[in-house]
């Protein structure tokens, strides 16, 4: 290869489908890297660690949910020649003792590459595309959090400031808190969803009515009581409000959850 590219993991992923199409809008040159793409990466499988570095001088970490990421491919990412990391992090990791996200983000500090954090809130798609959608569908949702408001952020808005990280310069050694405009109860995000939709949905707040459902979806007690517990201390650690990253990085506003909501809604996402 001539010519450096942006090795992006996760890339069929919320976030990584939506920041390969912004940096190829953006002519920037992108390796798409995913474990059945066409450059194979997977965490569990080092040998195809290497392939998918090869000519790569950025690159942008994320890890499924309950995968650490590896500090040996970190390693080896800076041995063969990348110079900047982009690290998908999440908001609320330390009130949640989150270790995996608060190690990954250790790892990639201490890495000896120029790094950038995005800490991004609960992503606006786990409505329409993640584990909230079934029970949207169904009519209720079950979150153990009562009243407690997250500003819900679009993943266009985190892809967006992750391409300005991986390509203009000024983010090395910084960490971006990515939010939507306003903070919302999950009550709140349901009673937009169903106006939108046309369909009722019902929040249900309560640790009970939490592990009710879980038990319903076949999840064992004790899950969904560990669960319980983390988000429980998540409330303990009061409301994080929303920030003007999205703004300060992109020069754009963050997408408000009604026009998210309702786009979703036309393009069929709830019928």
């Amino acid at each position: 290869m001539t010519e450096h590219a942006i090795l992006v993991l996760g890339s069929t992923g919320t976030v990584g489908r939506r920041l390969v199409a912004r940096l190829a809008d953006l002519g920037a040159p992108v390796r798409a890297a995913s474990r059945r793409g066409d450059v194979r990466f997977d965490w569990s499988e080092p040998p195809t660690w290497a392939p998918a570095l090869d000519g790569s001088d950025r690159l942008f970490v994320l890890a499924p949910d309950g995968v650490p990421v590896d500090p040996a491919f970190v390693a080896q990412a800076v041995e063969s020649g990348v110079r900047r990391i982009v690290l998908l992090s999440s908001r609320g990791i330390e009130a949640m003792d989150d270790r995996r996200l608060l190690d990954a983000e250790a790892v990639v500090r201490g890495s000896g590459a120029e790094w950038t954090i995005v800490r991004a809130d609960w992503f606006d798609q786990n409505f329409d595309e993640g584990f909230f959608r079934p029970a949207i569908l169904a009519g209720e949702l079950a979150m153990p959090l009562g009243e407690h408001r997250q500003a819900f952020v679009d993943a266009g808005d985190i892809a967006a400031v992750a391409a300005a990280a991986l390509t203009s310069d000024g983010h090395g050694g910084r960490r971006y808190d990515v939010t939507g405009p306003r903070p919302l109860t999950f009550g709140e995000a349901a009673e937009i969803i169903g106006r939108v939709s046309g369909r009722t949905v019902r929040y249900r707040g309560s640790a009970e009515e939490y592990i009710a459902q879980q038990e319903a979806l076949g999840e064992p007690r004790e899950a969904a009581e560990g669960a319980v517990a983390v988000f429980a201390a998540l409330r303990a650690a009061g409301e994080e409000g929303p920030t003007d990253d999205v703004l300060r990085v992109t020069g754009q506003p963050p997408l408000p959850f009604e026009t998210y909501a309702a786009g979703a809604a036309a393009a069929g996402a709830w019928d």
